[in-house]
């Protein structure tokens, strides 16, 4: 007789949080550590009840010291822990920047194996939610252009709590973006138990024939909204969520664009030095014979995240992202 796997329902920062506790019950060797996640269950409540049922010894409430709360992780993880810090913003990652990619990164080479970071830095990131400056940020690239660092961003509850587990279980630094724009924006049935989502594999989220679309955390929704749409235009776009950016799932890539010779990429950061550039360039290298029209990007654009007013006007939408695949197929 089969078993049935219970499910909760659940929206994406109850999975994250749900993930933390799984896996913390799962190893002891697992804690988290940042500004306010104890007492306060953190700025998004993404650690809530957390310190209750596992004490302050494995969730440490820390200074407000970016750059100290990574070092003190790498230095946790150095010797045999598995340290998950959380950083209230991406935007204020930066005073850990040195942290992350002169140290985290490099200390498997640096110390020829003898040690490893088996860390997660955890970040909401992206804008939407009408935060002041430094709150909205989308500087996943910082991070994906530095070899040693994988660099993780869901798009939906279940890929939440199980990539989640996965990178808390690799071997290696891993920085872990959640799209707050969507922390509680919609539900999906997850597993009570623990499991895991592979990292480096992206996910088919719409099959089509006609023009590939490349995209991933808080943008996934509207971009399958609009190849939803585009069906009563007779344009048929698949959609793949990337989900990892470091490492990228080249083969997906590859395997998408010779189907339909045709790609639009989908980010919220900045078009220049952004990832649709990498994504770009692979295709470039591996599949340039089946290309039929040029790579288009719809991204944010060139300046600092806009205040209030224009936010909307910033972040790519459904219909932004509409006349883009259109401009792609009718090239």
């Amino acid at each position: 007789m089969s078993q049935t796997t219970q499910t909760q329902s659940l929206t994406l920062v109850q999975a994250v949080r749900d993930g933390l506790y799984g896996e913390m019950e799962r190893d002891e060797d697992v804690l988290v550590m940042g500004e306010d996640v104890g007492e306060n269950g953190g700025v998004f409540r993404a650690t809530q009840g957390l310190i209750e049922e596992f004490g302050g010894d494995r969730v440490i409430d820390t200074p407000l010291a970016e750059s100290g709360i990574v070092g003190t992780a790498i230095g946790m993880a150095a010797y045999g822990l598995r340290p998950v810090a959380e950083i209230q913003f991406l935007g204020f990652m930066y005073p850990a920047f040195d942290q992350m990619v002169s140290h985290a990164a490099r200390l498997r080479t640096r110390s020829r194996g003898a040690y490893t970071a088996p860390m997660v830095v955890r970040a909401p990131y992206g804008g939407g939610i009408r935060a002041p400056e430094h709150h909205s940020e989308s500087t996943e690239a910082f991070f994906a252009h530095q070899p040693g660092l994988k660099v993780v961003i869901p798009s939906t509850p279940h890929d939440t709590k199980g990539l989640l587990a996965s990178a808390i279980r690799d071997p290696d630094p891993v920085v872990f973006l959640e799209p707050k724009l969507i922390y509680r924006a919609f539900r999906e049935d997850v597993p009570e138990d623990t499991y895991t989502v592979p990292l480096g594999e992206a996910a088919v989220r719409r099959e089509g024939s006609d023009v590939s679309v490349f995209t991933w955390g808080a943008m996934t929704r509207p971009t399958i909204e609009a190849a939803e749409e585009l069906t009563e235009e007779g344009i048929d776009a698949e959609v793949i969520d990337l989900r990892t950016l470091s490492p990228l799932d080249e083969e997906t890539i590859v395997e998408s664009f010779k189907k339909t010779g045709r790609a639009v990429v989908v980010h919220e950061a900045p078009k220049s030095g952004g990832l649709a550039g990498e994504i770009t360039t692979t295709i470039q290298e591996e599949v340039l014979l089946y290309q039929e029209a040029p790579v288009k990007r719809v991204t944010g654009f060139d300046v600092p995240f806009p205040l209030y007013a224009l936010e909307d006007y910033y972040l790519p939408e459904a219909a932004r992202i509409k006349d883009g695949i259109r401009e792609t197929v009718e090239f």
